[in-house]
């Protein structure tokens, strides 16, 4: 037998509006007759008509990330930790959560508008901003909810969570620093990225309080994983002048100029020196131990996923910009000046 409403009313003896009510949480209907009612539809087993209750309140229920062109896969450990934290909170508030991946091919913007006409989902959650980015333009314009993982160029008027990047960096070069280096590299993330960008600039504004030359031809950027650490190590040490501490904008950038240094026959940490940003659970266990930025991944999904919960349930969100602190973990990989 199909248990409905009319079902659990006759058996409670209310009317379905009251069941309907009671089991939708409603607070004209008294704690006692809803604990009642849903005590009744739990032991007839009533599962609720989903695509009925979506279009009564008119949401879907389903929050989105729309994974930009050129973006490290899920096999990224940072993005993994960022997305279990998003999952398991949309999970608790009962909200589905997609994941789709945007071709190189596509226009972000008409993709993002086709889900907004079409009403696919009620939220995003967006992810890898750049500094003048479409994407927050076009959802401001049309008041659609969303909260992003970091900032863009001018007004950041949304919800927001970020690092404080270029404070991130500049404790790294700071360590660096005190431990005898002058001849530092920095190899980087495309710098239309927001991160990336002001990475690079608390790279060369703590040079310059120091009074260090910046090298414009150590500094490269472009990639996002080893491969591109690997190759551009390379190119630094095939140098008449090789720099004696390299800086990377995340951790997997690192760990792929320590193996290429490694190859060199280098003893990283002692011959050279290399740091990296974000803190992953290789960076502890790599071969010596990274030198990093710590950034709680998980905790940032989290709190990103409950800010956009809030604003599309029209909820006041008490702290609408986030910027997170960074905090630096000095391991095995950073050393004297050689």
């Amino acid at each position: 037998m199909t248990v409905t409403l009319k079902v659990i009313a006759d058996r409670v003896g209310r009317s379905v509006t009251t069941v309907s009510r009671a089991l939708a949480g409603y607070d004209d209907v008294s704690a006692e007759t809803r604990e009642q009612i849903r005590q009744v539809a739990r032991e007839l087993g009533y599962e609720p008509n989903t695509i009925a209750r979506q279009l009564q309140k008119q949401r879907t229920d389903t929050i989105a990330l729309l994974m930009p062109p050129v973006y490290p896969r899920l096999s990224d450990p940072f993005f993994s930790e960022f997305l279990s934290g998003v999952i398991e909170q949309a999970n608790q508030q009962g909200l589905d959560f997609l994941v789709s991946h945007i071709s190189s091919t596509d226009d972000p913007v008409d993709i993002y508008l086709k889900y907004i006409r079409a009403r696919r989902v009620d939220g995003f959650i967006l992810i890898r901003t750049i500094r003048q980015d479409p994407r927050i333009d076009l959802l401001r314009d049309k008041d659609f909810p969303f909260a992003a993982f970091g900032r863009i160029d001018g007004d950041n008027d949304f919800c927001l969570i970020d690092s404080d990047d270029m404070l991130g960096v500049s404790f790294l070069v700071e360590h660096l620093i005190e431990l005898g280096h002058t001849r530092l590299a920095f190899i980087a993330e495309p710098l239309n990225l927001t991160k990336a960008y002001n990475r690079l600039q608390g790279f060369l504004q703590t040079l310059k309080a120091h009074n260090i030359p910046v090298d414009e031809t150590m500094i490269v950027e472009g990639g996002y994983r080893q491969r591109f650490g690997r190759v551009v190590t390379q190119q630094l040490l095939e140098r008449p002048d090789p720099p004696t501490a390299i800086v990377t904008c995340n951790d997997l950038l690192a760990l792929g100029a320590m193996k290429t240094a490694q190859e060199y026959g280098l003893v990283v940490g002692r011959d050279i020196s290399i740091t990296g940003f974000d803190d992953i659970l290789l960076s502890e266990y790599a071969h010596p131990p990274l030198t990093t930025i710590h950034l709680p991944a998980h905790h940032i999904g989290t709190m990103l996923c409950r800010m956009l919960i809030k604003t599309i349930n029209q909820e006041s969100v008490t702290e609408r910009q986030v910027v997170i602190q960074p905090d630096i973990v000095i391991r095995q990989s950073t050393g004297a000046a050689p």
